[in-house]
């Protein structure tokens, strides 16, 4: 098991890394639109419903069919990495081959799953 130490410590270095910026990012965006609505109420600029809202929302735009193939796509290739990973390391430490592709299958099936959605998206894209 001690072969676990450093695939988890790469694992966390590379994943909390990103975790915290996006998370810091999402936190300056907020922080921006709330001095916009707060410049606009302090200079009396009326803001109707509408725009508030337009400003104040997550997400502005549904996912695509080609967005979620795209993501499938990544998380498919995510899994094909730890699976080829664990193949690769498996030849030196045979212990690791089979708990890497268990690991494996589950960006994989989540990257499955993206695509199989991006055939029933009713928002295709028009190319």
């Amino acid at each position: 098991m001690e072969f676990l130490i450093p695939i988890v410590a790469i694992v966390c270095v590379f994943g909390f890394v990103p975790a915290i910026i996006w998370i810091l990012a999402k936190a300056r965006v907020r922080r921006e639109v709330q001095a916009t609505l707060r410049s606009a109420i302090e200079k009396g600029i009326p803001m109707s419903a509408e725009s508030i809202d337009a400003l104040t929302r997550t997400s502005s735009v549904a996912p695509s069919a080609l967005s979620d193939l795209r993501t499938g796509v990544i998380w498919l290739a995510a899994g094909a990495g730890i699976a080829g990973m664990g193949f690769w390391v498996g030849y030196a430490h045979e212990e690791v081959f089979n708990p890497a592709v268990g690991l494996a299958i589950i960006p994989a099936i989540i990257g499955a799953a993206y695509i199989a959605l991006s055939f029933f998206n009713p928002n295709k894209d028009k190319q």
